[in-house]
């Protein structure tokens, strides 16, 4: 038997687990969107691999009627922006003749993935 904190696919209504990964520059706006829009949110600090720079990944845990609100949300308050980087010495290559030239690229936006959850328990 089920507590009344418990929702799952037998029984309630479908939840699906959203996971967004996005820009420290973003975070805080999202965060304060997401609450305004009464989602349950948690956040984690984390480490994108190319760029080697900090992002914030959310864990939205909602009910799938929801889903589409939250990746508006999402949409709305992670923005692209212009980004010069310098690239690193090339392997194997001589270091001492590679002078680095600052590239622009785009960074930003919102990574998102939406999961199937088969049970959500609140305690």
């Amino acid at each position: 038997m089920k507590d009344k904190y418990t929702v799952g696919n037998s029984g309630g209504e479908k939840m699906k687990l959203i996971v967004a990964v996005v820009q420290d520059q973003d975070s805080n706006r999202l965060m304060k969107a997401m609450v305004d829009h009464n989602f349950r949110v948690t956040k984690l600090a984390s480490t994108g691999g190319f760029l080697k720079s900090g992002n914030t990944t959310f864990l939205i845990g909602t009910e799938e009627i929801r889903v589409n609100k939250a990746l508006q949300v999402i949409k709305e308050n992670c923005k692209s922006r212009e980004q010069f980087i310098t690239p690193v010495s090339p392997m194997g290559g001589n270091a001492d003749s590679y002078i680095p030239y600052p590239v622009e690229i785009e960074v930003g936006g919102a990574t998102v993935f939406v999961l199937p959850v088969d049970e959500f328990h609140q305690f």
